[in-house]
Formats: structure tokens, C-alpha cells, sequence
């Protein structure tokens, strides 16, 4: 859930990547002349948007307990337990990558939040060089959910109540390699100082009003369309995923007819994302599935059918993929990136009944009745027609040759594989041609 404080600019690092949706305009024009159809819902305004979710969210680093100071008694604190020395830096990873060190102890270990509870933190964040790059009094997240940088999800969880902590954090667990527009440059390392305020439970999915859940999705999507944009699909996939949950818990509240709209439309959004950013991993099965939950609901989405139709060709199913294409291309006759995609398919679908041909033609032979012995002419009808038949039939259950083994006979005549030994199989009876 987010508080009023972190909504207060939208470059903020709890909030990256909300407010960052394309208008209606800029999205037609990306329709038309985008090389990458698959970020077409990415960033869209009011219009738009194993499974997976088993993609771990992010490093998990657990609740260590203090490492213990053989050199120094530490205070007793208000939770009757003993707090980090204030001027021991914590390697948090263990890589050295994210460091936190204690400004000012908390009152005990049992007061750390836990993954699912709403905090609310202060904090001011700064580049190498001192300049401030944030500074928000009351930020409230929900811990563990990805909606802030990885930095702040690794470390809040580690904060005592009323603690404050410096965060030393590389630019892999902040902004990345592609830092934030304008006051974050790329790789650009962070320290966080940060004060933990409160921890609560979040509130039950069951009570949420029809705005109170539209609200909580769309800001799980826009995180999503945040890491998709820093091009991290599996953050991506797990924001995308929280927020189909929100939308797909049961409510124990009525809503309007506007408020059923609406969060189909979101879940729709999502759905799309997601089959994007499972595209972008390489995983098929899963992208496939979620364009077929879009087209349940809208069977005419013109980004469903060109994703579905694209999973389907990178899984060598052009016989599939084309029809479902060109029903993309009814719809959006201008689109040149259909085009282009449906062009490719349609080529490739004529190369692979050229092999396929090709292969068949050597499985059977080549019948011709020039040149063919006199005893196996008078077969040559039946031959054809067996062919033919033998053709169907591997055509529909898929049967190639095997390495190695190929297909004897004259030209002509019924052909079969040669028994060990180099002798062909016959029926008792049969003579050679």
C-alpha cells in the first residue's frame, strides 16, 4: 500500500515506473513503426498495459541475527536484546555489494518487520559525490512485494523499530545499469539513510473496496512495467503476478458494474505484460497460456493473437501461427510490424514443406514409368496409391526416417525397409521386381 508521502513525485524510488505510460498518441505511433511489438502495453495511459511465478522475486537474505562482538558489550535495548555495534558495517549478501551499518539502535530484535507487512520509513537518498536524490518523510510499502528498489527490500527487513541505518547498496540493487532519468546517472551506487516508523499487517484482500483493489493493482503493474523497462523480465513476471492475485482474491465487498470493468481491463493489461515478459525469457508454455487468459476475455486483442502467434512460431508451429496472424493483421491492417512477423512465418512454413516434401520423396521413392521393369508397370497404380496412402499417414502422425536407415526397392514398386543382413523384407511368396 502506498502513503500519501511516496506519492509525491513519481521519479521517486519507492514508485519508479509509475506515471511512466505512454499517451494514446505516442502508443498508435508505436504500433505501427515499433522493431519490439512485445512492449507494446508497457507504458500505455488509460488505454492500456513454472506458473511463472515460481522465478524467485528477489535475494532473499533472511533475518541473521547480530554477529557477535568478542571485542565489545553491546547496550541492552528496550527489547531486552543486545543491538549492532553503531559503527559495524553488516555485509548483507556477503558480497559487499549492499552494506548497512546502525546510526541509531532500535529497541530490539523481535520489533523487525516481516515480509507482507506495510512499513513506513523515512528516507534520503544520495549519490557518491553528497548530491540528494530523494528525501521522503513517511514512504509506506508493502515489504517483500518488490515495490521499492532491491536495496530498500533487503535491508528494511533487517531494521529494528526506530532504527536508523545507513545503506551502502552497488547499482545492481538500486537504478542498474540504466539509472534514472535526470538525477540518477547509469551504474550509479546509492547511500540510503533510513529510519524504520512503523510495520503493520497489510489489510485483508477480502475488505478492499472496488477502488481500493484497482488502486493496489495498478500499482503493482506499474512496478512491473518499471522492471520491464530496466529490462528485468523476472521482476518484471513477479510484480505482474502480485498484482493478477490482488485482482483474482475473493471479496467479501460488493462491487459496481464500472468497478468489474475496470479491474478486468487491469487484469487484461497485466495478463499481456506478463506474456511479454515470458516471452522475453524464452518461456513458451507460459506466455502461451497467458494469451490464451487474454483471449478468453477478449478473443479481438490485437496483442494477444501477435503474441500468441509469435509463441507459437518460435515453437515451430507456422501451420498455427499464420491464421492467428493474419486474424492480428484484420484487425490492425497498418501494422507494420504484423506484417513483417507474418511475412518471416509464411516463409518459413513454405522452406518447411519443401524439406518435408523432399524427405518424403526419398522415404517413397520417385515413381516414373520410364525405365520401369515390366513385372512392376502393372503394379504401378497400386504403388501410388500406396504411396499416397503411406504419405497421409506419416504426415499425420509425424514419422521421419530413422539415422541410418533408408527406404529399399526399385523405383516404382512398393518399398520397404532392409531386414539385418541387407535382405529385404517379403511376404512369403513375393518375388523381386
Amino acid at each position: 500500500m502506498a502513503s500519501s508521502g511516496e506519492e509525491r513525485r513519481s521519479s521517486s524510488p519507492g514508485r519508479a515506473g509509475a506515471g511512466t505510460e505512454l499517451s494514446p498518441t505516442a502508443d498508435a505511433t508505436q504500433l505501427d513503426t515499433a522493431e519490439d511489438f512485445e512492449v507494446l502495453e508497457q507504458e500505455e495511459e488509460e488505454e492500456e498495459e513454472e506458473d511463472l511465478s515460481e522465478l524467485p522475486p528477489l535475494e532473499d537474505v533472511g533475518r541473521p541475527p547480530a554477529p557477535p562482538r568478542e571485542d565489545t558489550q553491546a547496550p541492552e535495548q528496550g527489547g531486552g536484546e543486545a543491538a549492532e555495534d553503531p559503527q559495524e558495517w553488516l555485509d548483507v549478501l556477503g558480497s559487499g555489494l549492499l552494506k548497512k551499518k546502525t546510526l541509531v539502535p532500535g529497541q530490539g530484535m523481535d520489533t523487525r518487520p516481516r515480509k507482507g507487512q506495510d512499513v513506513t520509513i523515512r528516507l534520503k537518498a544520495t549519490l557518491e559525490d553528497g548530491s540528494v536524490v530523494e528525501e521522503n518523510p513517511a514512504l509506506t510499502f508493502t515489504l517483500g512485494d518488490c515495490d521499492v528498489l532491491q536495496a530498500l527490500d533487503l535491508c528494511v527487513q533487517l531494521l529494528e523499530m526506530g532504527e536508523t541505518a545507513l545503506i551502502v547498496s552497488d547499482a545492481k540493487y538500486c537504478y542498474g545499469a540504466q539509472g534514472r532519468s535526470p538525477d540518477v546517472p547509469p551504474n550509479a551506487a546509492l547511500t540510503l539513510e533510513v529510519e524504520l516508523l512503523a510495520a503493520r499487517d497489510a489489510p485483508d484482500l477480502e475488505l478492499l473496496s472496488g477502488k481500493e483493489k484497482i488502486e493496489l493493482a495498478n500499482r503493482k503493474r506499474e512496478r512491473g512495467n518499471f522492471f520491464y523497462q530496466q529490462a528485468d523480465y523476472v521482476l518484471a513476471i513477479n510484480s505482474y503476478d502480485i498484482a493478477l492475485k490482488i485482482i483474482g482474491s475473493s471479496s467479501k465487498v460488493d462491487f459496481s458494474p464500472d468497478e468489474e470493468t475496470e479491474l478486468l481491463d487491469v487484469k487484461v493489461k497485466c495478463l499481456n505484460n506478463l506474456a511479454a515478459s515470458q516471452l522475453k525469457l524464452d518461456h513458451y508454455e507460459a506466455a502461451l497460456k497467458s494469451c490464451n487468459l487474454v483471449l478468453e476475455h477478449q478473443p479481438g486483442n490485437i496483442k494477444a493473437l501477435f503474441r500468441k502467434g509469435k509463441v507459437l512460431a518460435q515453437q515451430g508451429e507456422y501451420r498455427e501461427a499464420i491464421p492467428i496472424l493474419k486474424a492480428a493483421l484484420k484487425l490492425e491492417p497498418s501494422n507494420k510490424t504484423i506484417h513483417a512477423e507474418l511475412s518471416k512465418l509464411v516463409k518459413k512454413h513454405a522452406d518447411q514443406k519443401n524439406v518435408e516434401t523432399e524427405m518424403y520423396r526419398k522415404m517413397l521413392g520417385n515413381p516414373s514409368a520410364a525405365g520401369t521393369p515390366g513385372k512392376c508397370k502393372d503394379k504401378l497404380p497400386w504403388v501410388r496409391a500406396g504411396a499416397d496412402l503411406l504419405r497421409g499417414v506419416a504426415e499425420r502422425v509425424g514419422v521421419t526416417p530413422r539415422g541410418g536407415e533408408h527406404w529399399a526397392g526399385h523405383r516404382g514398386c512398393v518399398s520397404v525397409p532392409q531386414a539385418p543382413g541387407g535382405q529385404h523384407n517379403r511376404a512369403p511368396g513375393q518375388g523381386g521386381c
